[in-house]
């Protein structure tokens, strides 16, 4: 089977050219994410960072999708974190501003002038993040060689290029390439970080700080995982449509039978990453202001690996989940488009009892779905508990992500491969190269 994808992949030689760009494209970041920013003592920065919760809580969210570039300091230290943070905000607007939601149903037009909008605020996110990072390196002793107005200056000019550099390249995969082009550069993100994993691990093993045994069964816990992540990414609940027969001018029309699927997983990782957001902000105020009693003993008491972070984290995860899904879909416009193109649900009558139906399926598959994104989400702050020696830390939300972002790979390469699957019907003329 393997051989003959792979047959059809070289057959294709327009798949073989968006394959090569695509690797090409995530080649120039990786490179890029390599070079430091000039005036900066990487040294000292990444004894700092590896050393300070401090940092970790205020950065956790960008350097998630740069692979530790953040903590290095380099040009692509913001990645695609400002333009995913102006996306996420225009989708939100879309459902609580008329204006962005009338542009959402303008078609090509209209999401290309929200692409501009998307672009503008991604510009000033990065500028924003840019200076606050700026200020935290400059208030850490011997990091920055010359502090002052010149370094901010060269600072946020730079940072602020190679996040601008990196949503163009996204953008090119979109276009040329193949797969999503942030969610390509997040995918290689996260990826980039295995093999230092594996080295750490059989260091551990080495060393003797880790038992053979205990990173066997982290292996298979993870293994475990991804399973479940494929299972329920794409598991869904389909729901049964008949469409009324008509006759027109002596032709049938409608007559047939299709399906609805309601995904157990509808809303992504948006619930986790509000959830993040939100618990991160007093989390770094708490570990700013420690040097007080009372925050010291909040910090000791709130922390990531303590079991109040996390019984917040999983109660917030299930709440936007909720949230989420209300706001992307809408049970009765879904009963009424239904409705308007004479389809209707077998033993249910169309209108206000079908929209009751959707909204009953929503709540008990979002239930499912906000339980499976909470417990992906805190379950991996709890394996060091059980097993203090493992030297790395896989976020749950990380897991998905690289996940999700390859099963929609496979499923744009197995779609192009279709095209040369019907070739030999075309016109010798018409046949694709």
């Amino acid at each position: 089977m393997i051989k003959d994808i792979a047959k059809k992949i070289f057959r294709g030689t327009d798949l073989l050219y968006k394959l090569f760009f695509t690797l090409f494209v995530l080649i120039v970041y990786r490179i890029g994410s390599f070079i430091p920013v000039a005036g900066i003592n990487i040294a000292t920065l990444k004894e700092y960072m590896e050393n300070s919760s401090v940092a970790g809580g205020v950065f956790n969210y960008i350097d998630l999708f740069t692979a530790g570039s953040l903590s290095q300091c380099t040009l692509f230290a913001l990645g695609i974190a400002p333009a995913i943070t102006a996306s996420i905000f225009m989708q939100v607007a879309g459902f609580s501003i008329p204006y962005i939601e009338m542009l959402n149903k303008e078609g090509e037009y209209g999401r290309a002038i929200i692409g501009r909008y998307i672009r503008f605020l991604s510009l000033g996110l990065a500028v924003v993040y840019s200076i606050g990072y700026a200020f935290m390196l400059e208030s850490i002793p011997n990091i920055v060689y010359s502090p002052g107005l010149g370094f901010k200056i060269v600072f946020v000019i730079s940072l602020v290029a190679g996040c601008m550099f990196v949503m163009w390249l996204g953008d090119q995969i979109k276009v040329i390439g193949i797969g999503n082009g942030s969610s390509m550069i997040i995918f290689a993100g996260i990826v980039s970080r295995f093999p230092s994993y594996f080295s750490r691990t059989i260091d551990a093993i080495k060393v003797g700080s880790l038992n053979i045994f205990v990173a066997i069964i982290i292996l298979l816990i993870f293994c475990i995982l991804t399973a479940c992540i494929i299972y329920l990414e794409k598991g869904d609940r389909k729901v049964t449509v008949h469409y009324a027969r008509r006759i027109v001018e002596n032709k049938v029309f409608g007559g047939q039978s299709s399906y609805i699927p309601f995904k157990i997983n509808t809303v992504g990782i948006m619930p986790v990453i509000f959830a993040s957001g939100i618990l991160n902000v007093p989390l770094f105020l708490i570990r700013v202001l420690s040097k007080y009693q009372i925050f010291a003993w909040l910090g000791d008491w709130f922390n990531y690996k303590g079991g109040i972070y996390n019984v917040l984290m999983f109660g917030l995860i299930v709440f936007f989940t909720y949230v989420y899904t209300a706001l992307v879909f809408n049970p009765v416009e879904l009963a009424e488009s239904l409705k308007k193109s004479g389809g209707f649900l077998p033993g249910i009558r169309p209108g206000k009892n079908t929209a009751d139906f959707f909204d009953y399926l929503l709540v008990r598959v979002g239930f499912v779905g906000a339980l499976y994104l909470a417990i992906l989400a805190v379950f991996p702050n709890i394996i060091p508990v059980f097993f203090p020696s493992i030297p790395f830390n896989l976020g749950g939300t990380s897991l998905l992500i690289c996940v999700g972002v390859a099963l929609d790979f496979i499923t744009q390469i197995r779609s192009s491969l279709l095209q040369y699957r019907y070739d030999s019907f075309l016109p010798s003329g018409m046949r694709l190269k």
